[in-house]
């Protein structure tokens, strides 16, 4: 599954999708008018920069899988668990991650991703500390009453992050 990003332009969401997507309407949207871009990786509410000036459109051909190589430490009693498994270490190394991925982001995860969100783009914005709060101690009705009053789009990209049922409701718990 392709990471999403959202783009903001004081305060409005400007752009949301994938990577190029969001780097080509990145790139109109300043054509049009001048400001200051932050865009965010959805799943985590990190802030990430994306070079939005070359965005012409890919020549055709295979895609890129996007498959690295990296090392895994594990002990010899684990290889041999996974040589026991039908496709070997590399295909039960990605059925276990694939299952995780399924089961989504944890209520902390998704509270850490509000929290980064929050203070890269509304640190500025009335009841931000009160915000904050309220979050981590699961106050939704403080919370939501808090991001009611920044503009429209936060307040959308907030409820995104905190879940991915579409609920828009706080999650208690670890």
């Amino acid at each position: 599954m392709a990471s999403s990003f959202t783009a903001f332009l004081a305060g409005r969401q400007i752009a949301s999708g994938e990577r190029d997507e969001v780097a080509q309407s990145i790139n109109q949207q300043l054509l049009e008018q001048d400001g200051a871009v932050l865009v965010f990786e959805d799943g985590s509410g990190r802030i990430t920069d994306i070079d939005y000036r070359d965005t012409a459109p890919r020549s055709a051909g295979r895609p890129k899988l996007g498959v690295q190589a990296r090392e895994v430490t594990l002990l010899p009693r684990h290889w041999e668990w996974l040589s026991e498994q039908p496709g070997g270490a590399s295909a039960v190394l990605r059925r276990l991650v694939e299952d995780a991925r399924r089961k989504g982001r944890t209520d902390r995860e998704c509270r850490d991703a509000v929290y980064r969100f929050m203070q890269a783009a509304c640190g500025d914005m009335p009841g931000y500390e009160e915000a904050l709060r309220a979050l981590y101690s699961a106050r939704d009705d403080e919370f939501f009453a808090a991001v009611d009053q920044w503009p429209e789009d936060l307040g959308r990209y907030i409820r995104k992050l905190l879940t991915s049922d579409g609920d828009g409701r706080l999650r208690n718990g670890a």
